[in-house]
């Protein structure tokens, strides 16, 4: 039996044991397993400030100009249906119709049309179907990288662009299929602003995100139909008789201010929207109804009705203009209607649009405005200069910054940083006024390749650039771009920065050169940004649209 003072010893040990179990078990649930800060990761990294000459550039670049060198070869679009006579005409629409499955409306009508064996003037004709999204089509078209015979973009919009940018684009029907676009709100915040305002309106909405009320987001209006369309109806509720005036832009301006995100694509705003930082998002009706898992959110139609128009490109020869005709005769048989509506079109048949008709030069006008009024943001470029980089990637790499930082405005703050086994800080953040776009031009010329992949030390050096400036704007905007093949095999792990990441809120936009996608997907994820394949001959159009969306 043991004594009492051996009691006493077993007691002790006893509680000292308990009390390390407490600590441990407080230390891995309440503080975490590694609750490292940012200025702890840093401590273990090799920073370099590294000095470059000025690079050479474009005071006044044309964009238009190049935009048919940055846009793909059409090969990239396939034929959804093609063309099975000599006598054909060719079609690009937008893809909600022009794709598979609930999106296959005009597929199907496409290749019913064919088999048909329709003749005109003894002839047998027959269609040529491409989807192609409506702002990328309008661009081939205006470019003239590549002319259909017939466009059919989701909305009139795209037609009085191109119109106005002197590219002839008849319309021939106002309607293949009838589509609006709509406002989805949670039914917690639909009901609050209904109680608030008494009607869910583009107007409802623009106050209420001008007063903090709502968390809004909307797709880029140089890509997306429902974005322009949101753009411009935006701007008619503040000055309904001139979108371009003094007070349409003053309260444009105020309205902007408060829009947390303009997102790149559909997906991305959606993605957002399930993390719970979006009150609401803009959408086509079709496209909402056939995804279910966003049926929590409702729908309120706005702007332009989005109804398929069908416009005639250039100065058609007769024979391609009866073919045209026929086809549209053709889809509007009763069979090809009810399909239609099957797959989501021909709703909301009431709604009349609550905006005035705006002509194409308007329009354009209105881009150039939401480009100059989108509050000014802090991005750091991260450059992956390792070995595994060297040659064609890296050269691409840099032609993507070169040509891109065109795309990207005065007002904002850039900085540049390249890592290989260390991180180097190029260019320090400043505002990207002439001087620092030839700083910018400079340092990328002078990347090399060489070294291991360190991908979250440049990272993590990135965000501590733009923690450092936050200091001073603590409501600054920022988003970080890192470019890489997404191999890592030096420095930290994702896993020993993920929760700094995560918890600074800056979305990390990847894009991947010759690269392990999924790695560089894993870290766009984290704050819902997108991650981009450069292995395709539009990565500096997708960049443009990518900066116009964000810069």
């Amino acid at each position: 039996m043991p004594n009492e003072n051996n009691k006493k010893v077993i007691m002790k040990i006893i509680g000292a044991a308990v009390l390390v179990f407490i600590l441990v078990y407080l230390a891995i649930t309440v503080i975490g397993p590694d609750e490292r800060s940012l200025d702890d990761v840093i401590k273990d990294i090799n920073v370099n400030t590294v000095p470059h000459p000025m690079g050479h550039v474009v005071v006044s670049p044309d964009l238009n100009a190049s935009l048919a060198e940055d846009l793909p070869e059409i090969s990239k679009y396939p034929p959804q249906v093609n063309n099975s006579t000599p006598t054909y005409i060719e079609i690009f629409s937008s893809t909600e119709k022009a794709g598979s499955g609930a999106d296959g409306w005009l597929t199907e009508v496409a290749g019913a049309f064919n088999r048909a064996a329709i003749t005109i003037d003894g002839k047998q004709v027959s269609v040529r179907l491409r989807g192609i999204p409506s702002g990328e089509a309008a661009d081939y078209i205006t470019s003239g990288k590549y002319l259909p015979d017939a466009y059919t973009p989701s909305n009139e919009l795209w037609g009085e662009m191109i119109n106005s940018k002197g590219v002839k684009a008849g319309l021939v029907q106002k309607r293949l299929a009838g589509n609006v676009a709509g406002v989805l709100l949670t039914k917690s915040k639909k009901d609050e602003l209904v109680n608030k305002h008494g009607a869910i309106n583009t107007k409802t909405i623009t106050d209420a995100v001008a007063n903090r009320e709502l968390a809004m987001g909307y797709t880029n209006p140089f890509a997306s139909s429902t974005g322009l369309n949101f753009l411009i109806s935006t701007l008619y509720t503040f000055d309904s008789s001139n979108l371009l005036s003094d007070k349409a832009k003053a309260g444009f301006e105020g309205f902007q201010t408060n829009i947390p995100l303009v997102a790149y694509t559909t997906l991305q705003m959606r993605e957002s929207a399930r993390s719970g930082v979006l009150d609401g998002f803009v959408l086509e009706y079709q496209t909402y109804v056939n995804t279910p898992d966003i049926g929590y959110y409702e729908f309120t139609p706005f702007g332009f009705r989005h109804d398929s128009p069908m416009y005639a490109i250039g100065e058609l020869p007769a024979e391609k203009m009866k073919i045209l005709n026929e086809f549209v005769e053709f889809s509007q048989q009763k069979k090809y209607q009810n399909l239609a509506t099957e797959y989501g079109f021909n709703d909301f048949n009431e709604y009349r649009s609550e905006t005035g008709p705006v002509g194409g030069d308007v329009i354009l006008q209105a881009q150039k405005l939401w480009k100059e009024k989108k509050k000014p943001i802090c991005t750091v470029f991260v450059a992956d200069v390792s070995g595994s980089m060297m040659g064609e990637p890296l050269n691409n790499l840099k032609d993507s910054l070169l040509r891109g930082q065109y795309y990207i405005g005065e007002d904002n703050m850039i900085g540049l940083v390249s890592y290989s086994s260390d991180v180097n800080i190029d260019l320090p953040i400043a505002k990207f006024d002439l001087n620092q776009r030839a700083s910018f031009v400079g340092a990328v010329n002078d990347l090399q390749a060489g070294g291991g992949t360190a991908t979250f030390d440049g990272l993590a050096v990135a965000m501590k650039m733009i923690e450092d400036q936050r200091a001073a704007d603590p409501n600054l905007r920022s988003i970080i771009f890192v470019l890489s093949d997404g191999e890592t095999n030096e420095g930290h792990s994702l896993n020993d920065i993920k929760d700094i990441v995560e918890d600074s809120g800056i979305p990390v936009y990847t894009i991947g050169y010759n690269a392990n996608l999924p790695a560089l997907q894993a870290i766009s994820s984290i704050n819902e940004a997108a991650s981009i394949n450069a292995d395709t001959d539009d990565v500096v159009y997708k960049l443009g649209n990518l900066f116009n969306a964000e810069m």
